[in-house]
């Protein structure tokens, strides 16, 4: 009996073009998971934090509840109990009469 060797030529892999459509989709998946909604959420923060006004109840970032007393540029003055301290702007976590987001 005999064995007639076939010669196969090696399989071709897919074309080198579909690397860079693979890595592509990647890149936009990475921009819509991560990217886009942590810049929205920044700049709703910001949208927030410049309305701020005297009188409004918020949650710092410690999570103590205060009052604002005055605002200023990149500071505001708060009522915590008796006294009135200096804090950034940044220290607001949220505004006390928000509903919070359930994540």
């Amino acid at each position: 009996m005999t064995f007639a060797l076939i010669q196969q030529t090696p399989a071709a892999g897919p074309p080198g073009w579909t690397q860079f459509v693979f890595i592509g989709g990647m890149a936009l998946m990475f921009y819509f998971l991560l990217i886009r909604p942590q810049s929205k959420a920044r700049k709703e923060m910001e949208a927030r934090l410049s309305k701020l006004k005297a009188g409004d109840e918020v949650i710092l970032t410690s999570g103590l509840y205060a009052t604002i007393d005055r605002v200023e540029d990149k500071h505001i003055w708060l009522k915590l109990g008796g006294s009135v301290v200096k804090a950034r702007r940044t220290a607001v976590a949220s505004l006390a009469a928000e509903p919070e987001s359930q994540n």
